[in-house]
């Protein structure tokens, strides 16, 4: 068997490589749409004094929302002398899951795309290459079916904590009712939303990919040889001659 590098880029016309390429974009997307994410969002206190006062939160990857500071120092609001004030919540482990899986799936995806164009015919000569192939692309439909659906409920509690009700928990002036509090300026978290639907966008296209891998596999083509092999063995019944 011949080791050498083959370009060839009819595999990609294929199912087995087109859908290669569809996921190294979505994987993309998916860890691209939320790992540089900022935002700042401004909080309102309407006092009943009639005094208006103003607290800002910027907030960015990977989500330690309890390390960003709401309130600094002892300061005064609406009559209530308020600590030091940080957001509630930790969310990056949610995050950097799904971010550590979409890096991993990208870099497998090249590293796949890489045998497919120039090493496919090791690849079809070959049964452990189709066959970690499957065991590796079955593992990662079921690892973003996890990662998404956690950060699906990570980004939730973050839309909460770093909203009105969020922030109005967290602030003593807004809790004992003396002022009234809203928030008047949000970071648009549209990018986050978009990675959560990549994110199950690629559940989708590596499950799919799984069955054109098991496809090439000897698990696929023994199942195909006996069922061919049962079809002949069963050919058409004799019928008994009469004496």
């Amino acid at each position: 068997m011949q080791m050498g590098f083959r370009l060839n880029f009819s595999p990609i016309k294929e199912p087995l490589g087109f859908i290669k390429v569809v996921e190294w974009l979505t994987a993309v997307l998916a860890f691209a749409s939320c790992g540089g994410y900022a935002g700042r969002n401004v909080f309102s206190l309407s006092c009943d004094s009639g005094v208006n006062q103003t607290l800002s939160a910027a907030f960015r990857y990977p989500f330690r929302l309890n390390q960003v500071v709401l309130v600094e120092g002892n300061i005064s609001l609406c009559n209530h002398t308020v600590s030091t004030t940080r957001l509630v919540g930790d969310f990056s482990s949610s995050v950097e899951f799904f971010v550590a899986v979409g890096v991993l799936a990208f870099l497998y995806c090249t590293a796949a795309l890489i045998v497919y164009l120039g090493y496919m015919h090791v690849y079809q000569d070959s049964d452990f290459g189709p066959m970690f192939d499957f065991v590796v692309t079955a593992s990662f439909a079921f690892l973003w079916l996890v990662c998404s659906s956690a950060w699906a409920r990570g980004l939730q509690m973050i839309k909460f904590a770093t909203g009105t009700e969020g922030i109005s928990a967290t602030l003593q002036p807004c809790r004992s009712s003396s002022a009234t509090c809203r928030l008047t300026e949000s970071s648009s978290m549209r990018t986050l939303d978009i990675s959560v639907v990549f994110g199950f966008l690629n559940l989708i296209v590596w499950a799919c990919n799984a069955w054109f891998v098991y496809k090439e596999t000897r698990w696929h083509s023994r199942k195909l040889s006996s069922q061919q092999g049962a079809g002949r063995g069963r050919g058409p019944a004799q019928s008994p001659t009469h004496m």
